[in-house]
């Protein structure tokens, strides 16, 4: 293999080639040939300065480090388009063509068998290659989609050379099968494509789902107790099992049944306030039979049994016991 030379790396490929039966891929990859030729000679870009692979339904360009990558970024960015659009203009629909392109740069060698390899070739590839960048052709009215590598970037576009609008390429992270890629692309950021999160992002830790059992999965493929409180300690830690659950709570009682019900404390009624024994009733009005005294129980010493004294009875018998009299102003009641 020889030693690897630093390239300017001009990658082009079609969209939905395969779907095209072969007199149509035959006449592409002419026209895809005629176009890039085009480019570069409008941009000035002689063809001893240029290399080719050859990758069927795309082309692969290396341009010797000679040339400006600017140069090569503006006829990409503004003359490649316009080629194109010349060309699908004379032809057929079913011959038209729509194409993915990465500028990138880096180290490429060639190795025994005339086969261009290294490992910044390979990452080209697979920007190229991206679901995101097919995604962004696919949804912009353009028949051109560009995308650049992190170096061209960094050492061109951010620059803001004449003729490369860097405040239209946003940066984005590619998803490949080599893991995630950073790149930017000229244009608006598809809603769709397969877009892997940048380097060092992590979202929230999902939430483990219990089980049957009741058990969720713990750290390093143990459990720990589910909500019940059950189940057994989590096997990466020394943290014990734990206990048996809390017995429930009695449910609570039966509320006692409708009426007024006193215990402690001293009620009031209207701004009355009860303590003790009453008797009487004064400044209100009583419809009704009402019984003073104790009803029911034994006659008091000296009554008869309805409360009231014996007809033979003396006059001490007959006069109110101290628990009788009432306050000046009051009598008993009775129905008005």
């Amino acid at each position: 293999m020889n030693d690897p030379v630093n390239r300017t790396m001009l990658l082009v490929d079609i969209e939905k080639f395969s779907d095209r039966d072969d007199v149509e891929q035959a006449f592409l990859r002419r026209m895809l040939y005629d176009v890039v030729d085009r480019t570069m000679e409008r941009a000035g870009i002689d063809e001893t300065l240029r290399l080719r692979a050859d990758q069927g339904d795309s082309v692969m360009e290396f341009i010797d480090p000679n040339v400006p990558v600017p140069q090569v970024l503006r006829s990409v960015i503004s003359e490649l388009p316009a080629q194109l659009k010349a060309v699908n203009r004379m032809a057929s629909r079913g011959a038209q063509m729509r194409l993915r392109t990465v500028v990138a740069s880096g180290f490429i060698a060639l190795d025994e068998r005339g086969v261009w390899v290294g490992g910044d070739l390979n990452h080209a590839c697979r920007l190229l290659d991206a679901d995101l960048l097919r995604a962004a052709l696919r949804e912009r009215p353009g028949d051109v989609a560009l995308c650049v590598s992190q170096s061209v970037w960094t050492g061109i576009v951010r620059h803001h050379h004449l003729g490369i609008p860097a405040e239209e390429f946003h940066e984005v992270t590619l998803a490949s099968k080599n893991g995630p890629l950073p790149a930017w692309l000229l244009g608006p950021v598809p809603a769709s494509g397969q877009a892997a999160p940048s380097p060092g992002a992590s979202g929230p830790s999902p939430t483990p789902v219990p089980d049957a059992s009741g058990e969720r999965p713990g750290p390093a493929g143990g459990t720990e107790a589910g909500p019940s409180g059950g189940g057994s300690a989590s096997t990466s830690t020394s943290t014990p099992a734990a206990g048996p659950a809390p017995a429930a709570a009695p449910a609570p009682a039966a509320p006692p049944p409708a009426g007024i019900h006193f215990t402690g404390g001293a009620p009031a009624f209207g701004g009355s306030l009860v303590i003790g024994n009453q008797h009487g009733v004064s400044g209100g009005r009583v419809d009704g039979d009402v019984v003073m005294g104790s009803v029911g129980g034994p006659p008091r010493p000296g009554r008869a049994s309805d409360g009231h004294a014996p007809a033979d009875a003396t006059p001490d018998q007959d006069a109110p016991s101290p628990d009788d009299r009432q306050p000046p102003g009051t009598g008993e009641a009775g129905p008005r």
